[in-house]
This record gives C-alpha cells, structure tokens and sequence, in this order.
C-alpha cells in the first residue's frame, strides 16, 4: 500500500512533480560579490512517472534568469509563467515525448540575483567586517531564487556541485564529501572547490556560504566554520560536545546516515537560531556564550538528522512532523545527557512561549493549529510560529503517554525512522503506523477517543494543547527561583537575595519570564531587580539579553534603555528582534521614538525578512 502522501497536494510548488521527479542535480556555479550575481549551469536528471511527458515545469523566482535549456543535445523551448508573489513557473517543451520510467537530462544556464533565497552581505554586516559574505537559506520555499528546481519537500535527490569563488574566500555546502582543486569546472578550472551530496534531499536543504571563513576540529566527525575572529571562541564552545550529541541521537534513534556533521557559525545578521542544513548546520553566533549553555540549539539542528531530513513532511501544512518530532527527540537528547529535571525546565519554558504565543493570536486562530490550511499564493514562511514545535512537541508527548514506556516508544521511533526515511509523509501515515506498531491500542481505539482524537482534535483544532506534558520533575530547578520571585514581588521583603549566577541559564530565564508576566512591577521591585541582580544586566547570553529587554520595556526603566540598543546592535536573529520592537511599539511615546531611532541604526545590518517585518512593525510600509 503506498503513503497518503502521493495523494496529497503542494499548493507551494508550481512544479509537475507529480508526472516527473527529479533525481540528481549538477550544479557548475561562479559567484561574483562586485555584480552579486551567481551564474550557474545546472544539470538535472528527471524520472518520467507517466507516458507521453511532453512538458517540465519547474519553481523559479523573478531575480532568476534562464537563458538557455538543453534536453540532451538538443534546445528546448522555454518560458516563463506567473504563480505567486514569491515565484514564477518555467515551463519547458519536451523536444520529444518521454515514457514512463524513463529517465533524461535538463540542462540550464542561468543567473541569480539578489533574490529570496541568496543574501549578500557587506563587510560591515559580517564579524570581521574584512570581506564580503554570501550565503543562501532554503527553507521553506526560497531557493527558486537560487537555481530551478521542483521546490517542494515531496522531492528527494542528491546532488552535487563545482564552486568557482574570488581569491581568499572559501565556499562550503550541505554536502558529505567535499575538496577543492580536485575537479574542473565546465571552463576546463580546477581551481575551484568541489561537493557531492550521496543522501537523498529535498530541494530546501541545499545551500551554499562564500565567505572569509576557516575551520577548526571539533569531534571525530565534525569541523566548526566561522569567520577567523570568532573561530576560536566557536571551537571552545563546541568541542567535545557535538560528538556527545551525535552518539546519544543514535543510541536513541538509530545510525546517522549524513557521514559528516560540522557547523557554520553564520554572520551576527542571521535571522535564525539554526537551520538544520545535512552535514553543515547554519547557527547564530548568539549561542557562542563561552559555557556551551546555548548548545542546545546545536542538539536540536543534530535531531533534524533524523526528523525532518531524513522523514520529512511532504508539504508545508504538515511542518508540525517535522519540528514536532525534533522538539521530541531533541529534550530526549538533552534528558538522556543532562537528566529529566534539566530537561523539563527547558521543555517548561518552551511551553511557555507556545502559551503566550497562543494568548497573543487568539485560542481560534487557524495557526494554532497543527496542520495549517495554507492556501494558494500564501507564502509559507508567513505561517512560522510556536505552535509546529511546541504544540508538535505535546502531540508526540501524547502518544508515548498512550504508550506508558519510554523504552517502548523510543523502539517506535527507531522503527517510524526505519520505516519512512528517505521519504516525505503526511500525519496520515504517521498515524497509521503507530496504530500498526501497537495493535493494542488500536483495538481501544486511541485515535478516536473524545477530546483528543487525533484527526479532528489535534490536526484541526485550534488553541492550546489537550494534553499537557508531566514537566514536574522541573520543580528541583524551578523551586528555588519561584523563592526569589516571591522575594522580588513581595512588598516587604527583608530576605538577602540568592546567589543567581549559580543558576543555569533555564532558571534565569524561567525567573525572567515570571517577572515579564507580572510586569509591570512595583518600584520597589524594580529598583530590588537592578540593585540585586546585576548579572541579569550584564549577561552576555542572548537569551537572557533578550528577556532582560523585555522586562526593561514592560517596566519602562528608560535609564536602562540603551541595554535594548546594544542588544540590537549585536545581533539580527528574528526570534529576539521582532519581539522587542513589538513591544516598544505598544509602550510609552518615548519607547516609540527609541525604537524608530535604533532601527534606523541597523537597517542595513539586519536579514531582508527581518527588515521587512520589523518595518511593517513599525509602520513604514503603511
């Protein structure tokens, strides 16, 4: 029996798919930082899945050119249609028909830009502010603008691909196997580097960073990337702990099948905490805190090796399979590693981002749903929120609960990856093995139980949770700081405070989101915050910088302000920006002017998604 999945629709892709895969891409590229421009020959091999395939069409963007398309020898006939405000159609004309089964070559010349997918950057934008920097970022449906292809997640291949760069810079990829002056490039060079891609993946996972980089030894199998003032630092953060998490993610969840896993610590602009590209995880620079207390954002991207890159979801309604099960295997990562309180306070206040995401948006607002009805024409990235993660993170919860053994449902997920890696699911087929896998509890008929059915309550419906995760065991952590909470708030407090720079960043956050709730405080327990606790205000965790902000702009403690100016400065990850300028926005006039003043200040700094957002916060674009 096939998966639901063949069935299912990707109203994101303007791509035939359906009637011819692709199964191998060959990517010949020269990337020029004086015209910014990428010219590339890509070479695709299709799979004809019908007979009489006359037609290809594949996902391009309107900052890319074709210039020529090639079947085989001969020239096919090409053009380019309209399909959404974030991509275009190339259609091109089979100079003859192709049998089902059969397969045959693309090959097209072309020229990227600036587009959706592809940011330049210039030196003052990256940490050395030396040279210049480019990189791409695939997910979910960006890198039509970096070279054609049928970009949906249903789509697997490998790939593999010649990089041509000025001299100095250094070209890396989400590739397995990699050299440089080994193989020419279609001029005859051999000076250029090389990258072949043996796993299977879909389009949105191929990226390439061009860049003043070097790298630095980590683990056995992994290399740390970043420009030369922070490499260092980067590889002090990251030895001796990646390797922990690569060996505990297979113990858990089987083999790691990607050979490789090294990271790219990415320019301060980088508008994410990490994107799970195999074998070169992009990450912020914001978790180099120098006492690896932010590495769990490098657990989280290894999980990925397995949920979501190796089963992914087949379009974007059902992204939720994809982070949903990584929020899972990551916290069994960190549990098995740090211990179950460790991991429940972290999985605590990842909770407690879903809940006041879901009080912000409204308890019927369609994206608190698990799988979200995006329509035609609607960007994906549009629908990012909480809910995929952490709501995801609940569901799966769920089900080990319905199991009652961690062991057993640990076996279920080495089985679930065994069973679907390679390919791209939807819940369906989710459900329908786990029903298989536990003949018992399909006899009680668990997917249909009232309140928490899994098709109608946790795909359709809207709001919070219906189960809730047992995250008790975090109270050994979180005891001691709801103590010094009470002690903040409390008109009349005559206790010393705690020693709070022995907590661990969790509890430092956990006291800060309490504190955040329950603002605006009292001047007293303003003045007792500052006066007590000035590690919160000098912290150079991000996390923490980002919460401190927030409780100085609840509060309105303007003589803090420029704390929010620093922070801002320092870095552009989405997550941490869009919030703040949010908040500044609803608060006093003052706030309002300082946060104009500050985004004038880093325009040009920040990501062209991260801009666009907070312009549209900020009113310009009204």
């Amino acid at each position: 029996m096939g998966l639901h999945s063949e069935n299912v629709e990707d109203v994101a892709t303007s791509s035939n798919f359906k009637q011819v895969r692709t199964t191998k891409l060959n990517l010949d590229l020269d990337v020029n930082f004086e015209t910014k421009k990428i010219t590339g020959v890509l070479e695709i091999t299709f799979m004809s899945l019908k007979d009489n395939l006359n037609t290809v069409i594949l996902d391009i963007h309107n900052t890319l050119k074709v210039s020529s398309v090639k079947c085989g020898e001969t020239n096919a006939q090409f053009s380019v249609k309209e399909f959404t405000d974030y991509g275009e159609s190339l259609v091109v004309e089979l100079p003859k028909e192709v049998k089902k089964d059969e397969k045959f070559n693309l090959e097209i010349e072309y020229q990227a830009g600036e587009g959706s997918s592809i940011c330049w950057l210039e030196p003052e934008q990256t940490a050395d502010k030396v040279k210049p920097y480019m990189y791409t970022q695939g997910q979910s449906v960006l890198n039509r603008s970096f070279f054609p292809c049928q970009d949906t997640p249903a789509v697997k291949a490998t790939y593999s691909a010649l990089v041509t760069v000025p001299k100095g810079f250094t070209a890396v990829m989400s590739a397995n196997k990699k050299s440089f002056g080994e193989k020419a490039n279609r001029k005859g060079d051999t000076n250029c580097f090389s990258f072949e891609q043996t796993v299977p993946i879909q389009s949105y996972l191929i990226v390439l960073a061009v860049g003043h980089i070097k790298s630095a030894r980590i683990g056995l199998r992994s290399e740390v990337w970043a420009e030369p003032s922070i490499l260092e630092s980067a590889r002090n953060e990251f030895d001796g702990v990646v390797e922990d998490f690569l060996k505990t993610g297979e113990q858990l969840f089987g083999p790691y099948v990607w050979g490789t896993y090294d990271i790219l610590v990415m320019p301060p602009s980088f508008p994410y905490g990490g994107m799970e590209n195999p074998c070169l995880t992009f990450v912020t620079p914001c978790i180099i805190v120098g006492d690896k207390s932010l590495t769990d954002v490098v657990i989280h991207e290894i999980t990925h090796s397995w949920f979501g890159n190796l089963v992914t979801n087949a379009n974007w309604s059902e992204f939720w399979l994809n982070e949903g099960f990584t929020m899972f295997g990551q916290r069994r990562i960190s549990e098995t590693l740090y211990g179950r309180a460790s991991m429940c306070l972290e999985a605590t206040t990842g909770q407690n981002l879903l809940h006041r995401h879901i009080e912000h948006i409204g308890q019927d607002h369609p994206l608190t749903r698990l799988r979200v009805i995006i329509e035609k024409g609607v960007d994906p990235d549009d629908t990012y929120n909480e809910t995929p993660y952490e709501k995801g993170f609940s569901f799966v919860c769920y089900l080990q609960s319905l199991v009652n053994d961690v062991e057993k449902f640990d076996k279920f997920l080495r089985a679930y990856i065994q069973k679907f890696k390679y390919q791209s699911i939807v819940a369906e087929d989710l459900f329908d093995f786990f029903l298989d896998y536990f003949p018992e509890l399909k006899e009680k008929h668990v997917h249909e139980r009232q309140g928490f059915d899994f098709a109608k309550t946790w795909l359709q419906g809207t709001g919070h949770s219906p189960y809730k995760p047992d995250l008790s065991a975090s109270a050994e952590l979180t005891g001691p700081v709801d103590l010094e909470i009470k002690r903040v708030t409390e008109v009349d407090v005559q206790d010393k405070p705690q020693e709070i720079s022995l907590w661990t960043t969790y509890q430092l956050m956990y006291f800060l989101d309490d504190l955040s709730a329950k603002s605006p405080l009292s001047d007293a327990s303003k003045q007792r915050l500052v006066l007590d606790y000035p590690i919160l205000k000098q912290s150079r965790n991000a996390e923490i910088r980002q919460r401190w902000c927030e409780v100085v702009i609840k509060n309105e403690m303007l003589e803090h302000k420029e704390d929010i100016r620093s922070f801002l400065h320092s870095q552009g990850k989405q997550k941490y920006t869009k919030p703040l300028y949010e908040l500044m926005m609803k608060a006093s006039e003052d706030l309002q002017k300082f946060a104009l003043e500050v985004y004038h200040e880093t325009e040009r700094f920040l990501h062209v998604n991260v801009r666009s957002y907070v312009r549209k916060i900020l009113g310009l674009d009204n």
